[in-house]
């Protein structure tokens, strides 16, 4: 915040007798929120990428009614806003990438466990109709995943980490009924 009062501060003292619109540093700042918009900003760092788009708005609007001064102003503030947006929506996309592998690795292990349940259901002889929901219900899980993967290795975070959150939820379920399908098969301990 004392950087951009800085570079408003000089860019009004450098201006004060500024003939001509800002029309390097509106291209600029136009430069720097394109760029914000290719790193994601808009969904990232909405509200930053915003302000640099106001701003820019506001520098051009200062350039209609001929007031130079201020819309070099602006056009500064929408470039520096713009930079931060990118690196916002850039380190938020990194975060959000990470959480989603690490999300991605918990739920493969989920089903490797239900996969152990079903072989141990198989030991115990649980009904093959269960043993066969069950897999298939892994199995269409495991699709899942492989969907959320390829979203993730698209760089669509948000849509892989929706995904995941519901098949883990979906793999837990799907390894209770197998446990009490287990349970009902396994003899009681006497005391």
């Amino acid at each position: 915040m004392f950087a951009r009062l800085c570079i408003t501060i000089a860019a009004a003292v450098l201006c004060s007798a500024c003939a001509n619109p800002p029309n390097k540093e509106m291209d600029q700042a136009q430069g720097a929120i394109d760029a914000a918009r290719a790193a994601g900003a808009e969904q990232h760092a909405s509200q930053e990428f915003a302000a640099a788009v106001t701003a820019l708005n506001q520098s051009r609007d200062a350039v209609a009614q001929r007031d130079y001064r201020s819309a070099l102003s602006f056009a500064l503030d929408s470039r520096e806003r713009a930079q931060d947006a990118a690196k916002q929506a850039s380190d938020q996309r990194a975060a959000l990438g990470g959480q989603t592998e690490r999300s991605l690795t918990l739920v493969r292990a989920l089903l490797d466990r239900g996969d152990q349940r079903v072989a141990l259901a198989e030991s115990l002889r649980v009904p093959r109709r269960t043993i066969t929901s069950t897999r298939n219900e892994l199995g269409a899980a495991r699709i899942a995943v492989q969907k959320a993967g390829a979203a993730a290795e698209r760089g669509d975070y948000q849509a892989a980490q929706r995904e995941v959150d519901g098949i883990s939820q979906r793999a837990t379920a799907i390894i209770g009924e197998i446990n009490k399908a287990i349970a009902a098969r396994q003899p009681r301990s006497r005391r």
